[in-house]
């Protein structure tokens, strides 16, 4: 078996056929020599690459022969067929047999009746004379009228400039070698009209093998090959932009890395984008997107740039270093920065985050689309409005957010998760007031991770939204279980979560079904996230105030703007940030600080509550400044949910006796 085995490999690599196999998405796991003489790539570089990138046009599920031009050009017939779970591939040159079989049947009377209504004509060239006679149709096809003296020269002048060395190198090869000949090229008529000829020839020899004369027809092909092109075009342009898509982009990529090259590539993402399409609509967001495609096209020329979907872009830079390809991505994010956008009703300046990688010989395209991914990944994770060169950390960094995100996601349908309960304690009489709900992870799982380690990867994703409503709906929960109105909770709300339109109404509905006073609830807003947010802020924030919830502006004095913000949103109350209260008995600038504050909320008629006191110092010093409520360790520490609702049902909180053990704590910390 072992020496059949054998022969039919040598069959198959002797044969003229081209054969090759290919998983069910296109890539070769087989060719033999013919095939890969067809792909003009060595059979050991062929492995692994896309058979549809490098040979266009071959069907990509089975099918019986189909006719497949390629470059040569060539003529193959092209079957494809189920090999098991893969495909297989048999490849024919039929060029011989097609060029012979036209240059018999024209010598035919039917033929030369049919040139005129099938736009073919025919020429002859007598070698040793160097002269060339045309047919009356081909003339008057070329744009002359019948029996107009038209020698190679004049030919020559009217073929498009970009196509007539390869008419040369084409005769001139067939001239050495006595074949037969085909090509396809461009003319420019008289009248300015640009047609489309597909050739045909052959070279007669003498006993000797000296060409003697070459004769070949010529087909006005012009209209299949526009409908040709706008078929490429469909598949392969973005209709919007008119850029190249994702699929010409990998075509490409996959093209360069099949021959050895190497350069960079920028994938390019516009910042907050989604807000554009969501407050001036999609007619606006698509004008920008035309406005970013041209801003890219005249800012790198001729360069690959390929719109993959969305407000995403790929530019391909053959040859260049990561720190050439850098400095084009930097002057990329400046052209982006000074897009004139006053006119159209979108925010002043825009700006775009920038993923960078390297490619070279041995990579594959899907490895270096995603590495330039996981680098703009990094590049949003950053701040925005940068450019990342990718690293192979930032690999392990997306398999240690992946990781988070899927323990979260299983927190959330298994009980993984738990709220813990931080008393909030009036400072003169030691009186729990109300608790604010802590988030924990409790899977049971190494290893361990705080909330600053699940948080912030949550707060990237949707998944955050999920996990704000499990909170809430759990307080709520718990409320129902403890009809009492002394206990109330406060509850964290991200960034994201402002930014769901349906949130409001899940918050109003819930409270409605379970029959909780609005008042024993309170949302906590950080000031960070309420002025990033503060359109979305100010209507959830009214919303449920009217309602009668509490809301509350949590580290407040930490951004910039903050007494601004004030007069905007509808908030109850304010949390002074822990930074300023630190140091309340020692630095007499954090004291001023607390004192304006306190007075101000005083004046607006809004609570006040410290953070961060884990003194009996901070305590005196706060109260002389007219601080009311104070939260931290000194007054208690965060306990299980459970344990809140059984103290209340048992008895009063004596905070202000607990014995401080620990640092500082924050909010949803």
């Amino acid at each position: 078996m072992t020496r059949v085995t054998s022969y039919c490999r040598t069959v198959l690599d002797r044969a003229d056929v081209g054969y090759a196999v290919t998983d069910a998405r296109g890539s070769l796991l087989w060719c033999n020599r013919a095939l890969g003489a067809v792909l003009g790539v060595p059979v050991e570089q062929a492995y692994g690459r896309s058979l549809p990138a490098l040979l266009p046009g071959v069907p990509e599920v089975p099918s019986p022969a189909r006719e497949v031009l390629a470059p040569g050009p060539r003529w193959l017939e092209v079957r494809c067929s189920r090999l098991g779970d893969d495909l297989m591939y048999e490849v024919v040159d039929v060029s011989t047999w097609r060029d012979r079989e036209l240059t018999v049947t024209q010598e035919a009377d039917a033929l030369r009746r049919a040139q005129a209504l099938g736009r073919m004509g025919t020429w002859e060239w007598s070698i040793s004379e160097d002269r060339v006679t045309w047919s009356d149709t081909l003339l008057e096809m070329f744009g002359f009228a019948a029996g107009t003296a038209f020698d190679f020269e004049m030919y020559a002048r009217l073929v498009h400039p970009d196509d007539l060395p390869m008419i040369e190198e084409t005769l001139d090869a067939a001239l050495r070698s006595g074949s037969v000949f085909s090509y396809t090229h461009r003319m420019l008529r008289p009248d300015g009209a640009e047609r489309v000829f597909e050739c045909f020839g052959e070279v007669v020899v003498d006993d000797a093998g000296t060409p003697l004369r070459a004769l070949g027809t010529a087909h006005d092909v012009t209209q299949s090959s526009r409908v040709h092109d706008e078929l490429v075009r469909m598949a392969e342009q973005d209709p919007l932009t008119g850029l190249p898509n994702r699929r010409a982009l990998t075509r490409s990529l996959e093209k360069e890395l099949a021959n050895n090259g190497s350069g960079a590539l920028l994938v390019l993402d516009l910042d907050n984008f989604k807000d554009v399409n969501d407050l001036r609509g999609h007619a606006v967001g698509d004008r920008v997107m035309r406005m970013l495609a041209s801003a890219l096209q005249s800012r790198l020329g001729e360069k690959l740039i390929a719109r993959l979907g969305g407000d995403e872009f790929a530019v391909v830079l053959p040859g260049v270093s990561a720190q050439d390809a850098g400095a084009v991505a930097d002057g990329l994010r400046d052209a982006v920065a000074g897009f004139p956008l006053a006119g159209i009703g979108t925010p002043a300046r825009m700006t775009v985050s920038t993923g960078l990688a390297e490619y070279g010989p041995g990579d594959s395209w899907e490895l270096v689309l995603a590495n330039a991914d996981l680098a703009l990944y990094a590049s949003k994770a950053a701040g925005r409005d940068r450019v990342t060169v990718y690293e192979p950390n930032h690999y392990a960094d997306t398999v240690k957010r992946v990781s988070v995100l899927d323990r979260l996601r299983q927190a959330l349908v298994g009980g993984g998760l738990a709220l813990y309960g931080m008393p909030m304690v009036e400072l003169a009489s030691g009186k729990t007031l109300g608790h604010e709900l802590l988030l924990r992870l409790e899977d049971n799982q190494e290893p361990y991770l705080g909330p600053a380690d699940f948080l912030p990867v949550a707060e990237r994703s949707n998944l955050i939204l999920e996990v704000d409503r499990w909170v809430l709906s759990t307080a709520i929960d718990a409320l129902v279980a403890e009809p009492s109105s002394a206990l109330r909770f406060n509850v964290n709300v991200s960034g994201r979560t402002l930014e769901d339109p349906d949130f409001a109404d899940f918050v109003l509905d819930r409270l409605g079904r379970a029959g909780v006073a609005p008042g024993r609830l309170g949302l906590e807003i950080t000031e960070t996230a309420a002025v990033t947010n503060l359109d979305a802020a100010v209507s959830l924030a009214t919303r449920l105030r009217q309602f009668g919830c509490r809301i509350t502006l949590d580290d407040f004095g930490s951004g910039f703007g903050s007494f601004v913000h004030l007069k905007h949103l509808p908030i109850t109350g304010i949390k002074i940030d822990g930074e300023f209260v630190k140091g309340i008995e020692t630095n007499d600038a954090d004291a001023v600080l607390v004192s304006g504050i306190v007075q101000i909320a005083n004046g607006l008629g809004l609570s006040a509550v410290a953070e961060w006191v884990e003194r009996p110092s901070q305590v005196e010093a706060l109260r002389r400044l007219g601080v009311r409520v104070g939260q931290g360790f000194h007054l208690g520490r965060p306990v299980p949910l459970r344990d809140v609702v059984n103290a209340e049902r048992m008895r009063p909180n004596g905070a202000l006796s607990s014995r401080v053990v620990g640092a500082e704590d924050g909010a949803r910390s």
